[in-house]
């Protein structure tokens, strides 16, 4: 059975992401595997402190606002947990299990804000061995 990947975050066009990979994995007649990385400055895990509290509460966050999408998608949805840098981890997940498409969002940071944060959607898209779809966040929210 083929494979669609959603990387997920805790940004509003997560939900725009997951419910396009639904459309595309039910058009595919695929199963689903929603995606969330989680990425922690080095400097944080130099601290002493336990972060892992900090990374279950995104993670609770990101998967209880998506959860209900997931349940009703009417297709077999896997929900999966990674650290790393996410276009690379996004990327190699993709590859690992051989995903016919990898859909990820756009924040629209704009070039310099990507230059200095990074953009998921470029990276992915230039590294990705299986197509790329690049959902933008609605501008009709409020």
């Amino acid at each position: 059975m083929s494979i669609v990947v959603a990387g997920v975050d805790d940004s509003p066009v997560s939900m725009e992401v997951l419910e396009k990979a639904i459309e595309q994995a039910s058009w595919r007649k695929a199963e689903l595997h929603v995606v969330h990385v989680v990425r922690f400055p080095m400097t944080y895990t130099q601290l002493p402190v336990d972060i892992t509290e900090v990374i279950e509460a995104e993670r609770r966050t990101v998967w209880e606002r998506l959860e209900p999408t997931m349940a009703g998608a009417g297709l077999t949805v896997r929900r999966v947990d990674l650290d790393g840098y996410p276009p690379d981890t996004l990327v190699a997940y993709t590859s690992s299990e051989e995903a016919v498409l990898l859909v990820v969002g756009t924040r629209g940071r704009g070039e310099i804000a990507s230059l200095i944060l990074g953009s998921t959607s470029h990276r992915a898209i230039q590294l990705a061995e299986c197509d790329v779809l690049v959902v933008k966040e609605s501008r009709d929210q409020d």
